[in-house]
């Protein structure tokens, strides 16, 4: 049986990325982050969807990212911005990616797993630069060369299956898939109840590709 390691938010994207693995044929283990973001209701959501879908096992890892700050979301004297400008936003957190994918390295390599999975995409982002495919390319480059694994010839491969799809493409492939949408959590600002702004990037982004993909958002919002 094929093993991964799915990165798990509680979001629209990282979802998807999960449903996906499942269907081809990975025993999913999922891993999510308590990096000192704003709200803790996107890991109760992606505790909840990882049952939900059927992974083998779901860790939360506890690191401690407000310690260096830099980005809205770890840092309450930086506003989250409600209106989107050009260039890499305030709501980009410093090598947050690489650090979750150097993690979920390590743990692929205890499992054997042969693949990682992260629901980044290139199309419909936020201008975040660890997004990009050149990035995941040039992790699993590293990835190969850095591990034991890798070493021995047991190669590993990231996943971004969603990078070249929009927020309306991946909504309607998560919904073909079964995904409840209204279990995820997306906002950067999301309330102790896990309701949506309705105001920032994340959230345009939301409800832009539920209005693209002609279907009703079930977001929750305050």
């Amino acid at each position: 049986m094929k093993r991964a390691v799915v990165l798990l938010s509680g979001g629209l994207d990282s979802v998807t990325a999960l449903a996906i693995a499942k269907e081809q044929g990975y025993e999913c283990y999922t891993l999510s982050f308590n990096y000192g973001q704003r709200h803790d209701a996107e890991l109760v959501a992606a505790e909840r969807l990882s049952k939900q879908i059927g992974a083998i096992e779901h860790k939360v890892i506890n690191i401690d990212l407000r310690s260096i700050g830099g980005s809205a979301l770890t840092d309450n004297s930086i506003d989250v911005p409600e209106e989107h400008h050009d260039g890499i936003p305030v709501t980009y957190v410093p090598a947050r990616n690489t650090v979750f994918l150097s993690i979920a390295l390590g743990w692929a390599e205890v499992l054997s797993a042969q693949s990682i999975y992260i629901g980044v995409n290139a199309v419909d982002y936020s201008g975040y630069p660890d997004c990009r495919p050149e990035f995941i390319t040039a992790f699993e480059q590293l990835a190969n060369l850095a591990t034991k694994a890798g070493v021995e010839g047991q190669k590993l491969t990231i996943q971004s299956p969603l990078m070249k799809m929009s927020k309306a493409q991946i909504i309607k492939e998560g919904m073909r898939l079964g995904v409840d949408y209204s279990q995820t959590i997306s906002c950067y600002q999301a309330d102790n109840q896990g309701l949506a702004c309705g105001k920032c990037d994340s959230c345009h982004f939301r409800k832009e590709g539920f209005n693209q993909a002609e279907v009703s958002d079930p977001t929750r919002y305050q």
